[in-house]
């Protein structure tokens, strides 16, 4: 049932970049973030007292913690998909299975102190190659569109990739500490609302566009039930295969977007850019396979 949760995720994740990139026209990345936040809240809040769970929690660091790394994502991402094509955007932020496994390789030698009793780590080479493979793929997406804005929104949309390998690495640690998807979901659109009203006041507040608002309802709505799904499959992958499973299916939401891309948009991408694009995916599905090899089959991981 996880893989289905996953890839209702990765639709309607999809869906949200369409509305994310239509409304980019009446308003500024911050706005979209906050309003995004807000009906969010509602949707969970009305969610959370259905189910009867409370919104109270005993790790407001940790939340707090995952909202703020979430929201640098989101913004980024936000502000990645006005200026791209809709399925390079959504590609950058995909990468996180690759910036998480090169947070591993990262972590492991800088935590390691030479003795004569810890001989130095695994250099781990099959996880490196991935995530240089991933690099090149985005080295190779980004060729095409270097100069100008677009090269400084390819960087944005790393940087989004980045913070949400972070974000995913703190959902599973709150998963694993109980708590609720309501709940994990309610604080990150709390952080999302809280956020994009404090950047207001310095990125300015866009003209009422009158009924393009309107884009902004299922923007909210569907990035509610996106994080809700997402969560949800995390949660119900009860070993290492099936979150290997949830982790790889994340990547439909690539077809899915160049589907929209194609048929929305008409977005016409160079075939540098395709082949970046499948770099990324396979260098990250391979990073995901790697890290399950090496992780314990126990519950929750």
């Amino acid at each position: 049932m996880q893989a289905l949760w996953m890839v209702l995720a990765a639709f309607l994740f999809a869906s949200m970049g369409v509305c994310v990139k239509i409304a980019s026209a009446h308003f500024n990345s911050a706005e979209l973030v906050f309003y995004r936040g807000l009906i969010s809240m509602a949707v969970l809040w009305l969610l959370a007292r259905r189910q009867g769970v409370s919104l109270g929690t005993r790790y407001p660091g940790m939340h707090a913690w995952r909202s703020l790394i979430g929201v640098t994502s989101l913004g980024c991402w936000f502000y990645a998909i006005a200026q791209l094509p809709l399925p390079t955007a959504m590609t950058f932020n995909y990468m996180s299975s690759v910036w998480i496994a090169a947070f591993l390789i990262g972590g492991t030698l800088l935590t390691w102190r030479p003795s004569a009793g810890q001989p130095r780590p695994p250099l781990q080479v099959p996880l490196v190659l991935c995530v240089l493979v991933g690099f090149g793929g985005i080295l190779m997406m980004m060729r095409p569109s270097l100069d100008g804005s677009q090269g400084f929104a390819g960087i944005v949309g790393m940087i989004s990739g980045m913070a949400a390998a972070l974000a995913f690495m703190q959902v599973v640690a709150l998963s694993r500490l109980g708590e609720p998807e309501a709940r994990t979901v309610f604080y990150f659109a709390l952080g999302c609302a809280l956020a994009g009203g404090a950047a207001l006041p310095i990125t300015g507040t866009s003209a009422w566009p009158g009924w393009p608002a309107l884009w902004l309802l299922p923007l909210g709505l569907l990035a509610a039930g996106g994080q809700l799904c997402m969560t949800l499959a995390y949660a119900r992958a009860k070993s290492a295969r099936g979150t290997l499973l949830v982790a790889n299916l994340q990547y439909t939401g690539l077809i899915f977007a160049a589907a929209y891309g194609i048929t929305v948009f008409g977005d016409e991408l160079p075939l540098i850019a395709w082949a970046g694009m499948a770099l990324i995916v396979t260098s990250g599905i391979a990073a995901t396979v790697l890290r399950a090899r090496t992780a314990p089959d126990t519950p929750g991981e």
